[in-house]
């Protein structure tokens, strides 16, 4: 079974923990959003179960461009630039669960435990550089 390029693979059982004791878990039902295009991006979410499925509105509707599953990570771009969501995640099951983990308590999980900082962004710079090449294999196919 092949990884999805969205998961953390660096972060260990005990990080896995720690990241358990801030979050909060959520559901969502089938067609609403976890995460809307262009809102403040202070929440990070871990898919628990279910699918869902990154949206990014085009000039008439909304484009699905990647599909998440578990342990999948969203809304990380905006909590590294600080900036706003730059896609939405909408629920594509009948129920999907997520664990949120606000900017600020993942930002203090960091502080309290070094290591478990250095990971967590060695795991997304990773995750990162893999969305990109496939990103990158895609256009040059199209």
């Amino acid at each position: 079974m092949s990884k999805s390029a969205n998961r953390l693979e660096f972060l260990t059982e005990n990080d896995w923990v720690l990241l358990g004791s801030v979050a909060t878990r959520r559901k969502f039902r089938l067609g609403e959003e976890i995460i809307r295009e262009g809102a403040p991006g202070d929440i990070i979410y871990f898919i628990r179960s279910g699918t869902a499925a990154v949206e990014l509105m085009g000039s008439r509707e909304r484009k699905p461009i990647a599909v998440l599953v578990e342990d999948d990570i969203c809304g990380e771009i905006a909590f590294l630039d600080g900036g706003r969501t730059t896609a939405s995640v909408v629920a594509k099951e009948e129920e999907v669960e997520v664990d949120a983990i606000s900017a600020g308590d993942l930002r203090r999980l960091f502080d309290d435990f070094s290591g478990l900082g250095a990971r967590f962004y060695r795991s997304l710079a990773v995750a990162l550089a893999r969305r990109l090449r496939e990103t990158s294999r895609q256009l040059a196919g199209s």
